[in-house]
Order: C-alpha cells, then structure tokens, then sequence
C-alpha cells in the first residue's frame, strides 16, 4: 500500500474497488487471487499508528475529528450526530470490535448460498476474531439479562440466537484492534495495488447511442491534487466495484451521472448517465437509546461481549469504564452546532482530569428499522458528506420495540445480578431520566420524556453507526449486486442492505466482500473456460 501521490496518472487492472472499507478489503483480497486489482481508499493506513486502535483509545480515536483523522463526522437531517470512517479498513477499524453473524433467515432472503457464506465467515473469523474474556461488569450484565427474561442462556456463539450470548470480538487478549484492513494479508502482493489518500471523483462510462453504459475506468484526486485515470483491461469480464459505504457509494453513483435526474441536474451534474430515481432511497439507521449507569465500585474497561437478543426485535448491549477526553469531546459535539445543554453539560464536568468517565452505560437497539429516508448531494465535492435523513422512529412498530427495550433494560439494572454495579438508591428508570439532560442529539426535549417511554426514546436517540441502504438490493443493484442498467459496474457493501444484519453488520459486510469475490472469480474462469 502506498501513498496515491506516488501512482501513476494512468492505470489499467481488471477490477477496481472503490473503497477500502469493511466489504472493500475482503473483496479485494479474494479477487487479487489470479486478477490485478486496484484499491482507492480516501483515507490512511491504520497501521500508521496502531495504538489508536487500542482498546482504551476506542474513544478518543472514534471523537477525534480533526481534519485527517480517520473519523469524519456528519449530523442526520434528524438532528443526530454521526461518524464515517475515512480509513482502510472503513467502519471495522472504528467500532467497539463487537462480531457476531446475521440471521440463517437473512442470508435466505439474500438469496446467498449457504455453505460459501459459511466458508466465507470462516476465513474472516481466521484472521480477526477472538473469543472475549467475560469478567466483572460485562458479566453482570450478562446475568442481570437473563434476571430481567433475556432467555436462554447461549454461551459463547457466533451465531444468531435469541437469548442472552457471549459473541466474538476483533479485539486480541492483548486489547490490540484487529480489522478489515489485515484480510489485505490473504491478498496475492503481485496482483493488488492499493493506493491510500484517493479520493475518486467521478465513474467513467461509454455511452453509444441506445447501448447501456459501460463502467470503463475512474477518475481520482491524490493529495498534492494531482488527478489520475484508471481504467478496465481490455476483458469483458472486468468491472468497477464500488465499495464506498451507505454514504459514499450512492454518493458517488450520483455524482458519475447515476441517481434521479431532477436531483442530479440541480447540482449540475453532466451528463445525466442514466435516471436512477432510487440512488439514495431506502436510507436506515438503526437507533439507539442509552443509560449512563454511575457505579459505586471500580468497574473494568470493556467494550460490548454480551449481547441480549430479545424476542420483540432489541439487541442489548453494554460498555464499561470509559475515560472521553473532555478536549476531543467536546470538539465532536461544539464543531458541529453549540447548544445551552451542551455548554452546560461540560461546565459540569472535571475540567481538571481532562476527562469524561462513564462507569456503565447499557444500550438497546432496534432491529430492522422499519423506518427509511434518503440521501441527497450537499455539493459535488465527493469528499463532503451528503445530507442524510434517517426519520428515526417514523413508523410505530420502531417505537414500540425502543419501549420494550427500555423496560428491558430498567429490569437489567434493576436485578439483583446487576446491584453492585449500581448506587442503591438508583432506579432503572432514575437514571433513564438522567439521560435527558446529556446532549446525545441536537432534538428538542419534551417534559413528557419524564413519564413516557415513547418520547424519551424520540428525544434521546442515537446512532449506533449502523446506516445502511441507498444502493438498495432490487432497487439500485440486482442478487448480483450488479447495478441495474449499467454494465462492467457493481457495488458491494452495506449500502445494498434492506436492513441491518444480525446485532453488528461488521461481520456480514466481510463476509460479503469475500463471498461476492469468490463469486465473481467462479464467473469469470467460467467465461475463460468457455472463451477457450
């Protein structure tokens, strides 16, 4: 891997992946098996400082918004503060390392074959996932799930299974952060290039009179501005893949000419390649609601190990011992738009420590969601984030789980499993009401939240950084992944999804990118054999 200041300003390979994210490394690895591929991530190497992955860096790596980190922030048009990754690897260097598979019935639905998916979450787990070690709070929240109903008991599995679970980690026993970016090692080095800091501008098509357009190459921007043009060997089988995310991948459909036409015109983008009116549609973020729960004794730094999987559509899950950095902390939340409670809720902290402590905070989040938006162009800087709406809690049945999740949770910490971790005199639903004076979104506060669980879940919504859709499965791409109407292009990645899988997408997002290369390699052997 390389910086993109150092590539040639023209490229040929048989496959370009745009992204080097959660789905974009796996594919990658697979498909440089026996075909040159080309990798263009938009950020940097994690490697560059790899004890930002550490455990106890979770934090302030995922807070640090200055501008090259590797977390670029955006606010949903719901007021709900947000993060992409802009790093190899994508959102797997990022998150809290929590791995767990999707549903059996999920993987039926996509129409995946079984045993590849299997074989394909295999070679992910090979590489990066380790078994947790369960102690103290994480094991009292364990037992305070099953106390509060949580049932059955499933030990440690990575599969999906309602009840209360142990699930895998990307975090080694030594707290050091494993990621998409080390399926890179399974790649054959004389077959890929991967040039880091490429920011690519636009998919370049042939258009010939009434043929569909034919992805044939991009066009990308290195860090000293110098643009380069890669295009596709002179092979019918190869393609463009797109692998930028829910965010940057109907983004960058939409500023190569690819998305609704009205939409596309208004911000000037030209030509129009083909009027795609469901580029952006379909948008989802799973939310999430949290309590903050202030523990008498020390508690041990953790990431979420346990999970409940509760038979009304929840996932509960929980972290422990975190120390924020009041600096970066409050630079995520005042850069993006300043507020009374946010002042006031800084004010209020040990300006001396430098530091934000959370003993325990529990977290419930929604299955599906049923509830969808959209994403727009903000400009046709690629770079930007495009607005997002999610319309958190627009249909009922969201809402109704979030209330269920939340009496679940008020149980949790209400058990006797769960006591010592809690003051005695401290409720469940106390310290849910808490919650209303931390500035967790930029919404409203309603007196109502105090006594009704459906608008506490409305006012204190979060992200759980699970957004998916835009590029939409039968809507934008086809069971191939194959975008509708256009050849030699695909988009691979989260972006596709009807809905979030499993607890954590991470896990099925590489095994995606593993399972579609294998895919495409098969259909391409096929063709040679045939050729020949």
């Amino acid at each position: 891997m390389k910086n993109a200041t150092l590539a040639p300003t023209y490229a040929r390979f048989d496959y370009i992946v745009i992204g080097g994210g959660t789905s974009g490394c796996a594919l990658a690895a697979t498909l440089s098996q026996n075909t040159s591929v080309l990798v263009l991530e938009r950020g940097g190497s994690p490697y560059d400082n790899p004890r930002a992955t550490d455990i106890e860096n979770f934090a302030n790596t995922l807070l640090n918004i200055t501008p090259n980190s590797w977390s670029q922030p955006f606010i949903s048009q719901d007021g709900v503060y947000n993060t992409r990754a802009r790093v190899l690897g994508g959102d797997s260097v990022l998150n809290a390392g929590f791995y767990s598979r999707a549903e059996e019935y999920y993987v039926e639905e996509a129409e995946w074959e079984m045993g590849e998916v299997e074989a394909a979450y295999q070679w992910v787990e090979r590489k990066l996932v380790f078994v947790p070690q369960v102690t103290g709070w994480q094991s009292a929240l364990k037992y305070g799930l099953l106390e509060a109903g949580v049932l059955p008991y499933n030990g440690f599995t990575l599969k999906h299974i309602i009840g209360t679970k142990i699930g895998g980690t990307t975090f080694d026993p030594a707290g050091h952060k494993h990621s998409a970016a080390d399926l890179l090692e399974y790649a054959n080095p004389d077959n890929i290039a991967v040039y880091l800091h490429a920011i690519v501008h636009k998919i370049l098509f042939t258009t010939k009179g009434n043929q569909r357009p034919k992805a044939y190459g991009v066009i990308y921007q290195d860090a000293d501005g110098v643009f380069h043009k890669v295009e596709l060997a002179r092979n019918a089988m190869s393609e463009v893949i797109l692998s930028a995310g829910a965010l940057g991948s109907p983004q960058l459909l939409m500023l190569s000419g690819v998305g609704p036409r009205a939409h596309l015109e208004a911000h000037g983008v030209n030509p129009v390649v083909i009027d795609h009116p469901m580029v952006g549609q379909g948008m989802g973020d799973n939310p999430m609601n949290s309590v903050i729960v202030p523990s008498p004794q020390p508690v041990e730094l953790s990431l979420p190990q346990v999970v409940g999987i509760t038979k009304f559509g929840n996932f509960i899950e929980g972290f422990s011992g975190l120390s924020l950095s009041l600096n970066l902390t409050r630079l995520f939340f005042e850069t993006r738009l300043s507020t009374q409670s946010i002042t006031d809720f800084f004010n209020s902290s040990d300006l001396q420590l430098n530091l934000i402590e959370i003993d325990g905070l529990i977290f419930q989040k929604v299955d599906g969601p049923l509830s969808r938006g959209y994403l727009e162009l903000r400009n046709t800087n690629p770079d930007d984030n495009p607005t997002v709406t999610f319309n958190y809690y627009q249909e009922p049945e969201d809402l109704e789980k979030c209330v269920k999740g939340l009496k679940t949770i008020i149980n949790v910490i209400n058990s006797n499993a769960f006591s010592k971790y809690k003051y005695l005199n401290a409720t469940g639903r106390e310290l849910l009401n808490l919650m209303l004076g931390v500035p967790t979104n930029l919404r409203p506060r309603h007196v109502t939240s105090v006594f009704n669980l459906r608008q506490f879940c409305i006012d204190t919504v979060m992200s759980v950084w699970h957004y998916h859709g835009g590029c939409q499965v039968g809507r934008v791409v086809d069971k191939d992944y194959k975008v509708l109407g256009i050849d030699a292009l695909r988009v691979i990645d989260g972006s596709t999804f009807l809905k979030s899988p499993g607890t954590n997408p991470q896990a099925t997002v590489m095994m995606l990118g593993r399972y579609m290369g294998q895919k495409i390699l098969r259909e391409r052997n096929a063709f040679m054999d045939k050729r020949d």
